[in-house]
């Protein structure tokens, strides 16, 4: 069943990083004790290098780590750790949800790519947000029943389990279940999301009973048990097929009926992850692999990558105000092509092979002015004719897991806005995900993260909807060399190519190349946003002399990765803007 190379060894957890940015590092020849080392942010804690997990909760980092110790591989730790968020931040993602996954196989030397993304279910049509006179409904795609589309994390997480896991189903899930029976101490993120969510909460009888003591929600600190959840999971362990077609799927058709949703049990009975080729190109003397349609993330972070080329960028500070525009303003021609041609791959021809060739970078890098910003207005994405003329002939949760025989999973999954619809499916603990707002319910119409779209993008049954996740998987002479993700809607494109071109060019170490300050432009609406104090005075009034309209936010995006390093040796860092954790064994 498995071929990843499971893990025998019985050392146990060696290192728990602090809350804030936690990073791990194996130096060569470092022996490790067997218990847990006291150590803070950013220090180097020696450890055998035998598996890595950082995710967006120490807790769910901790479930993947126990795979480990029970002779598991990278997929089982990963799975393990994926149910765990599930449990401990359902604000961000969850088993209601769906997302990507990028497999690297050492053994073989290969990436897969599995997409189990959610699916628009088969009653809905191109304008069911739009009211009489042909106008979006306000939230009608953001809040309630009708924004569910079909969830496939369940789905994804067997399939990926069942090809190539090595420890049996019911373990892996065994970490959440009890997290769930046993209840978990509500932290701070945890009470600021509820708060921005409160009232669709309130207003749904089963997330009300969820998320709240008798209507008066958790504080920091409180203790929080999700027993309806608890008892999903382990119907799960004993049959993941009860989410699809069981009592389960049951519960989740009924309570859409009683609601006015759409899915239906035969919609959850359709649902299939898929096995899609991943994106791959070269960037200098390296490989990134990335997910391609219907995620637009592996096709832009190329096309970024192509229109630097071999451009120098300026050393040694990667926030130097000539990188920034030259950046912003790539940025801002992949994002206009996303809003044209970008679309699910099995509804709409998406020109893959145009957009990331070397031949496109050539003809739009001349139309970058390195002096001055392009109006958003002046930018569109090419005439679908040229762009075949130049084909060549050649809120979210990220977590990445890396084993003792190099295989690597970079997994991001969602239930897209925070705490999805907003609404529970009545006695299973399962928030549903609101992912039919990434669909475009109306041509230029702008979605939760002011992302436009067109047709390629229309609502279609059984279609799935355009996303921006990137687990991304780079390699270095067949080798594997960084694993990394973000969550953060439209900016986590933005955010791994920062944290790929900190560590690849300008050779930053894990945990500063994610801390470091962040910028994005994604063409409309036509700013470039600046991490707010990241940037020196001087760069911000360099940045608007050239034209560009700046707005600075305290910052975005909860990205980590784990970093191969030369001696074979690996470190491992979580984004300090979060709560995540990266842990060793």
């Amino acid at each position: 069943m498995a071929f990843l190379g499971g893990l025998t060894s019985s050392l146990s957890l060696v290192c728990l990083l602090g809350s804030l940015g936690g990073l791990i590092t194996e130096p060569g020849g470092a022996m490790a004790q067997n218990s847990p080392a006291n150590s803070s942010p950013g220090q180097n804690v020696p450890a055998r290098q035998r598996g890595m997990v950082v995710s967006a909760h120490p807790l769910a980092s901790e479930a993947g780590v126990a795979m480990f110790e029970q002779g598991g591989n990278a997929v089982d730790a990963a799975v393990a750790s994926t149910f765990a968020i599930s449990v401990v931040e359902p604000f961000s993602a969850g088993i209601g949800g769906g997302g990507f996954l990028l497999l690297y196989d050492a053994a073989m030397g290969e990436v897969r790519s599995l997409d189990f993304r959610e699916r628009a279910p088969q009653a809905a049509t191109e304008t069911m947000y739009l009211d009489e006179s042909g106008e979006p409904q306000s939230r009608a795609s953001l809040d309630g029943h009708q924004a569910v589309g079909v969830p496939g994390t369940v789905a994804g997480l067997y399939e990926v389990h069942q090809r190539y896991g090595n420890l049996p189903w019911q373990t892996v899930i065994e970490p959440a279940l009890r997290l769930a029976e046993e209840g978990v101490t509500v932290h701070q993120r945890f009470v600021d999301a509820v708060e921005r969510r409160q009232e669709v909460l309130l207003a749904n009888p089963a997330a009300r009973e969820v998320f709240t003591r008798e209507g008066a929600f958790y504080q920091v600190g409180d203790h929080w048990r999700q027993p309806q959840l608890a008892e999903t999971l382990r119907r799960l362990a004993e049959d993941p097929g009860d989410f699809y077609e069981g009592e389960i799927a049951e519960a989740i058709a009924a309570d859409m009926a009683a609601f006015g949703g759409l899915v239906t049990r035969d919609d959850l009975a359709d649902y299939e992850p898929i096995w899609r080729d991943p994106l791959c190109g070269a960037f200098r003397e390296f490989e990134v692999c990335a997910m391609g349609p219907p995620s637009s993330g592996g096709v832009h972070l190329l096309q970024i990558l192509n229109l630097i080329g071999d451009r120098p960028l300026e050393a040694p500070q990667p926030n130097h105000p000539d990188t920034v525009h030259f950046l912003a303003e790539a940025m801002r021609i992949a994002y206009a092509d996303r809003a044209e041609y970008l679309g699910d791959p099995d509804f709409v021809e998406v020109p893959v092979e145009a957009l990331t060739s070397v031949a496109y970078a050539q003809y739009r890098r001349p139309q970058i002015d390195e002096e001055q910003a392009t109006p958003s207005t002046e930018v569109t994405a090419v005439a679908a004719s040229q762009l075949r003329n130049l084909r060549e002939s050649a809120e979210t949760s990220h977590l990445t897991v890396v084993d003792g025989d190099r295989n690597a999973v970079s997994l991001t999954f969602t239930v897209n806005g925070g705490f999805g619809a907003g609404v529970v499916a009545e006695g299973t603990g399962i928030l549903l995900n609101n992912e039919m707002d990434d669909f475009a319910i109306a041509p230029g119409v702008a979605n939760l993260y002011g992302l436009v779209g067109g047709q390629a993008n229309a609502i279609a049954p059984g279609k799935t909807p355009l996303s921006s996740m990137t687990p991304t998987i780079v390699l270095e002479e067949g080798q594997l060399r960084l694993a990394l993700g973000s969550p953060g809607g439209s900016t986590i494109i933005t955010t791994v190519l920062q944290v790929l071109l900190n560590v690849l060019l300008y050779e930053l170490d894990v945990a500063a190349a994610i801390a470091a300050p962040r910028f994005h432009h994604q063409w409309l609406p036509d700013r470039l946003i600046l991490q707010e104090a990241g940037f020196a005075p001087e760069t911000v009034e360099n940045l608007r002399q050239r034209g560009h309209e700046i707005e600075q936010w305290q910052g975005w995006g909860n990205a980590n990765a784990i970093v191969v390093r030369p001696d074979q040796t690996l470190a491992g860092a979580a984004d300090p803007r979060g709560d995540g954790a990266a842990l060793g064994w």
